[in-house]
């Protein structure tokens, strides 16, 4: 399963915009959650919570879990409305995730032994271009992470998407190329003993 934030709410009385100003006033962002087949809920967050959260990115493509007076709420954020102004949250949609509801989340990728890997082992060094990766997926059947095994990894050796082995039912949401996630870089200046070795030999026969 993939990491879940867990943001707490509270129920908030009435809707409209008296409502979403109060809501304001008391340092609170007021917000919905709807879909999943049950009636939509107006909630309010925490304001110093939700920009913090805001501010460390990917908020759209992540899991959340909104608890409405201690009631969780499996959700994905839809939309988030923004002072024209001071650009500040102003309210926030969620929507209810069904088991069978299909997602894009980001999913970080692990790479397996590194201390093992002949490319590290001769020298180079482990340059990661992507740490996880965004993700179509089954609300109800999300990868804790994606594995990269780097045992046969050699110096110089670029590693893609292809690479990995995707859960059933899983697609990357980048579609129109094979991208990058890591490669084994060398260093400056490096020089490989075991081709000079055989260059000298094949020179003195």
């Amino acid at each position: 399963m993939g990491e879940t934030t867990i943001l707490e709410a509270t129920a908030r009385e009435g809707t409209g915009k008296g409502a979403a100003r109060t809501a304001r006033r008391n340092g609170q962002v007021p917000g919905v959650i709807y879909g999943g087949g049950e009636a939509p809920q107006a909630i309010s967050l925490n304001f110093n919570t939700l920009l913090t959260l805001l501010r460390r990115g990917k908020f759209m493509s992540s899991l959340h879990n909104v608890k409405v007076d201690g009631v969780d709420n499996r959700v994905v954020c839809r939309g988030v409305q923004r002072d024209v102004v001071k650009d500040m949250p102003i309210h926030v949609d969620f929507q209810r995730l069904s088991e069978k509801s299909r997602i894009n989340l980001f999913i970080p990728v692990e790479f397996l032994n590194q201390g093992t890997c002949p490319g590290i082992k001769r020298g180079g060094t482990l340059n990661v271009v992507r740490h996880e990766v965004e993700l179509n997926v089954m609300a109800g059947d999300i990868p804790e992470k994606l594995e990269l095994d780097l045992a046969d990894a050699k110096m110089g050796d670029v590693l893609k998407i292809s690479t990995i082995a995707l859960p059933k039912g899983v697609t990357p949401t980048i579609t129109d190329r094979d991208f990058v996630i890591c490669s084994i870089a060398t260093p400056a200046g490096f020089v490989d003993e075991e081709e000079e070795g055989e260059e000298e030999a094949a020179a003195e026969a």
